[in-house]
């Protein structure tokens, strides 16, 4: 089946995102290149956040008329905040699907906090991941499970279905199974119930925004 420029403008950014997650899980931290693994996060805000830019104009659903009043986007803090405060609970040995391929831990040779690698990683899940993201699994995937021609799908039509098999393909990505479930059914049933993809982004970015300032303050870089 093919597959409509809309459509390759969301699995685009997503699939060099997730190209640069393997090269970075794959990549020894000695290597020819002398390169720090690390550092290959930086080089998401650069492709990825390229890459939306690129196809900016095609997101319809980021136009002015499609921004959430105050009421959505208040709720979509607070759901953002709900999701924090699961995910860093639902943590149990159970709870986890293997471990994570490229685990993040800003910190120098002496022990020391790296600062600027914390920095990059920080903006790129607070301000680029939930929106590729939420491209991806909300306004593409859980709409085409509803109709090949997603566009013409109104997310607050989509489904049972459509949300639950989304979010199923969502937990595939994660190492915390559980939690992710928890985040991805969140997001997806605050698309569907405001019609706003804002508002799942909102919600991701508060998610991840709270999740990295604690992971800094806690040391629990297991959760980045």
């Amino acid at each position: 089946m093919q597959l409509s420029q809309a459509a390759w403008a969301r699995i685009v950014p997503f699939a060099l995102f997730m190209l640069l997650l393997a090269l970075r899980g794959a990549l020894p931290e000695q290597n020819a290149l002398g390169l720090d693994p690390r550092w290959i996060y930086a080089l998401n805000l650069v492709v990825v956040g390229g890459a939306l830019a690129w196809f900016w104009r095609g997101y319809g659903e980021f136009d002015r008329q499609n921004r959430p009043r105050l009421g959505e986007a208040a709720l979509s803090v607070a759901v953002g905040l709900i999701v924090f405060g699961l995910w860093i609970n639902l943590d149990a040995p159970w709870m986890q699907l293997g471990e994570a391929t490229a685990a993040f831990v800003p910190m120098t040779a002496d022990g020391r906090v790296d600062w600027p690698l914390i920095a990059i990683r920080w903006l790129g899940a607070t301000l680029l991941v939930p929106v590729m993201e939420e491209l991806f699994w909300r306004s593409f995937l859980m709409r085409w499970i509803s109709s090949p021609q997603f566009e013409t799908v109104d997310p607050r039509a989509a489904g049972l279905r459509a949300l639950v098999l989304s979010t199923f393909v969502f937990m595939l990505a994660h190492t915390l199974w559980l939690a992710a479930i928890v985040a991805g059914a969140a997001y997806a049933w605050l698309y569907i119930r405001t019609g706003k993809l804002w508002c799942a982004v909102i919600a991701h970015a508060v998610t991840n925004g709270v999740l990295g300032i604690w992971v800094v303050y806690s040391g629990r870089w297991e959760f980045w």
